[in-house]
């Protein structure tokens, strides 16, 4: 095979028109909301990269040093020929995996950015002669066809995205997983995991302020991709525990009573003072409640390692 092979499986309209459903379903929807993909622009991508060095933002250096840690036992466990990455983005982090995985055949990242594909994809085929990369544009969350390349495959899934699903978006995306893969073949899952609320607060409202540019990010997407006239210091960032459901919520609250105008939808959005809008959740897990959505889907939990500090975890399980 060619060692870089690029495939969409997306139109390419389906990234305008997906924003556009979400923005119009989210807003005329009450509590208003808006999904956390939408962040990721460009501007949003280099943001979230600054947050991932923050001193509060714990999870991406956890879960690396889980991966360096464990990256040989993992590799010796699933015998890995291929690995697929759902939301490769940069493929940093997969770098561990693929340094501990001397017979990988094929690297399969899947994102929605063709850019950060073939920017990854390329510097990962100079790093690892003899590597094929076969990346997909595609996403994740809707239905994901792989592409024939040899068994074992491992799915890894890092960075605690899962916690963005809602419990039955979770049920629905690990049931799909599942479908993709054959008994033996395995999933790496990160999940950051419930502690002191504040801890968990200051993660997603740090100090310098980064965080709240970065959830605001959202609304200059909207301005850009839809002619909105949202003025995002008429929003203030909130970062809240919900103790109920075991996750963070990241909101937009409203400074003042207000029109949003979108022309690209011909909607007006009344907004009240103080009224929020709900931007994502960040759900945090404890291992048996993993253990049994896992199961449910059709995956055993076989290894579950945190970080020395017991913030993070990375879980591998086998499909039955």
């Amino acid at each position: 095979m060619s060692p870089f092979l690029l495939t969409r499986t997306l139109p390419e309209d389906a990234t305008d028109a997906a924003l556009r459903a979400d923005v119009l379903h989210g807003l005329t929807h009450t509590p208003k909301t808006l999904p956390p993909k939408w962040f990721y622009d460009a501007h949003g991508s280099e943001l979230f990269d600054r947050i991932t060095e923050l001193p509060e933002y714990y999870p991406t250096r956890a879960e690396r040093e889980i991966l360096i840690a464990r990256a040989p036992e993992i590799a010796a466990t699933t015998g890995a020929r291929t690995l697929v990455e759902l939301g490769s983005g940069s493929s940093e982090k997969t770098r561990h995996l693929l340094d501990a995985l001397p017979g990988l055949h094929t690297y399969v990242p899947v994102d929605v950015s063709e850019s950060a594909l073939t920017q990854a994809g390329q510097a990962l085929i100079a790093e690892h002669p003899g590597l094929g990369v076969h990346a997909l544009i595609a996403d994740f969350t809707g239905g994901l066809a792989l592409p024939g390349t040899p068994g074992p495959r491992l799915v890894a899934f890092l960075g605690g995205t899962i916690g963005n699903l809602l419990p039955s978006e979770r049920a629905t995306f690990l049931a799909s997983v599942r479908a993709l893969l054959s008994p033996g073949d395995t999933l790496l899952l990160g999940t950051d995991l419930v502690k002191d609320e504040s801890v968990l607060v200051a993660a997603y409202d740090d100090a310098a302020g980064v965080t709240a540019e970065f959830n605001k990010n959202v609304l200059h997407v909207v301005n850009r991709e839809l002619g909105a006239d949202f003025d995002p210091d008429a929003f203030a960032h909130v970062a809240l525990w919900d103790d109920e459901h075991e996750w963070i919520e990241m909101r937009l609250r409203s400074l003042t009573d207000q029109t949003v105008k979108i022309p690209a939808l011909d909607l007006a959005v009344e907004f009240a003072d103080g009224e929020e809008l709900r931007t994502e959740i960040s759900a945090k897990f404890r291992e048996e409640g993993i253990r049994r959505e896992l199961a449910a889907a059709g995956l055993d939990l076989a290894h579950w390692w945190t970080d020395r500090e017991g913030r993070f975890a990375l879980s591998l399980s086998v499909v039955r």
